[in-house]
């Protein structure tokens, strides 16, 4: 909802420290060592008993993956390439944190438990959860095939229209579990919701431009020349 208002803030932020990184350190190092945190992060969630492990881990991850992009802008080196690995980091990361959190809320509650008893996570919510993502990203990669093979700029602009919930509050709300990771089945089902709102905000968008590309497609050629 904010990511566009808030990205001169991180620019600003990001761009004294990117000058500041030393010249054999790539782009794509950082988005590396961020992806890699990123995991450290999930598997301490998972596995570690201590909370302050995979919090610490995981605010790297997200410093590390503002300034890849404010190192590659400085130096003129900004690639395909480069994008792609930090999206895919994003979206590998974005996927096995809820799992994680989740399995260690009940690795630990079985480690403390007298007797075998029932899950403590909902394992539904992280499902829906997980399949909300699913369904977000494909309406986003959707538009951007379309709008790469059109060079439509409408369907660009439904790409960049702020929906409910974007990367700083998916950030705001991966944090808040795991600081609360007790909380885990509020904060999947409540994400779950924000992300439907998202959707839907989006795919509402979307419809009407793609009406209006078919209908183009549909006129017949010259017909633009003719007068009435």
């Amino acid at each position: 909802m904010f990511d566009i208002a808030l990205r001169h803030l991180k620019d600003r932020i990001s761009v004294p420290i990117a000058v500041l990184v030393p010249p054999w350190i790539t782009p794509n190092t950082i988005t590396f060592v961020a992806f890699i945190s990123g995991l450290f992060s999930c598997y301490t969630a998972a596995f570690s008993s201590q909370r302050s492990v995979p919090i610490l881990l995981w605010f790297l991850n997200r410093a590390l993956d503002c300034l890849d992009g404010s190192v590659a802008r400085r130096r003129s080196i900004a690639s395909e390439l480069g994008g792609f690995l930090d999206l895919l980091g994003d979206f590998i990361i974005y996927s096995l944190l809820p799992v994680s959190i989740a399995f260690g809320q009940d690795r630990q509650h079985h480690l403390h438990a007298s007797i075998v008893e029932k899950s403590l996570s909902d394992w539904r919510a992280v499902a829906m959860l997980e399949a909300s993502f699913h369904i977000n990203n494909f309406v986003l990669f959707y538009i951007a095939a379309v709008a790469s093979n059109r060079k439509a700029n409408e369907l660009t602009s439904v790409t960049m229209r702020p929906a409910l919930i974007e990367g700083l509050e998916s950030g705001l709300i991966f944090t808040a579990m795991l600081l609360w990771p007790n909380h885990i089945n509020f904060w999947c089902w409540g994400m779950f919701a924000a992300v439907v709102v998202g959707i839907i905000q989006r795919v509402a968008a979307l419809i009407p431009i793609l009406r209006r590309l078919d209908r183009v497609d549909d006129t017949p050629r010259g017909s633009e020349y003719k007068t009435s």
